[in-house]
């Protein structure tokens, strides 16, 4: 209890005064190439924190970072064992890193073989992309609704699926009804997979996805169905399906799928959930929800 107690002492408070105290008179000092020198720093870091949110790799950054700021609380306060497991899991933990983001490590070295490091430092958003991107998924699966033609398509939303992307093919295309339709046409080679949307754009096709482990689904429900919601159980993203078998159209948001959609009603889900500079009312948001009521596969 003492050595917690300690923890919150006025010399802790003090030290952190001190530090800050001392990093502003670094900076009074500081000449304007060391000024442009740690903006230049600070953004590149900035931008590498963005790669690598498109992978599952920064939940385990998350961790590290969670971990460090508990072995600083164990030392700190006395608590010895914890102390001495974490510090000796850290000696190891610059190798760990190199095995654990081994993918982003490549892909980010990849991109300067290229010579292509300004697109990861630099990104673009059209605010009106993803309405047209809507409106181009609306009119697609409506047309492809009548001829039964099966469709799975993933609006990425905050969480990247850079894992998933590089399982198909890139793409980087302006959506329109006419080229959605010949990608899920029944002899295109990339039919039998889904569609990555990303910032109002085609990102790549003939993805992979992971099905759902779920018991509660229909019997009745198709791999597409499965991979819609399994990919909605791992992410944020939203999922828009057609049945190859009947033509209905469904939607796959948090694990929950609902059924049989009319164009109309895709249309202000996929606008509620994507459109975020819209911000709809309580009464809106409490009338959309009312859609997902019955639960996945119902």
């Amino acid at each position: 209890m003492d050595n917690f107690l300690n923890f919150f002492n006025l010399g802790n408070f003090d030290y952190v005064r001190d530090s800050i105290v001392n990093s502003f008179n670094a900076m009074k000092t500081a000449g304007p190439m060391d000024i442009i020198d740690i903006l230049i720093v600070a953004y590149i870091l900035y931008r590498l924190m963005k790669l690598l949110r498109d992978t599952s790799a920064a939940r385990l950054a998350k961790g590290v970072i969670w971990l460090l700021l508990i072995y600083m609380v164990a030392t700190n306060v006395g608590l010895n064992t914890i102390s001495y497991i974490i510090s000796n899991s850290l000696a190891i933990g610059v190798t760990a890193a190199l095995i654990i983001f081994q993918p982003e490590l490549r892909r980010l070295l990849e991109q300067l073989g290229k010579g292509s490091i300004g697109g990861l430092l630099v990104s673009t958003t059209d605010p009106d992309a993803a309405e047209a991107a809507i409106d181009a998924t609306v009119a697609a699966c409506a047309d492809m609704a009548k001829t039964k033609t099966g469709v799975l398509i993933v609006f990425e939303r905050k969480e990247r699926l850079g894992e998933i992307v590089a399982t198909g093919t890139l793409m980087d295309a302006e959506p329109s009804p006419e080229l959605l339709k010949n990608i899920f046409f029944k002899n295109s080679p990339l039919h039998d997979g889904a569609l990555v949307m990303r910032e109002g754009r085609i990102c790549a096709a003939g993805c992979v996805l992971p099905l759902s482990g779920s018991q509660n689904l229909s019997r009745d429900l198709g791999t597409r169905h499965r991979a819609a919601v399994g990919m909605s159980e791992s992410s944020d993203s939203v999922l828009v399906v057609v049945s190859e078998e009947t033509g209905a159209i469904s939607v796959a948001i948090g694990g929950m799928l609902k059924r049989h959609l009319s164009p109309e009603v895709l249309r202000k889900v996929l606008e509620t959930e994507l459109i975020t500079e819209n911000k709809p009312d309580k009464k809106g948001i409490s009338a959309l929800r009312n859609i997902w009521k019955g639960g996945a596969g119902r």
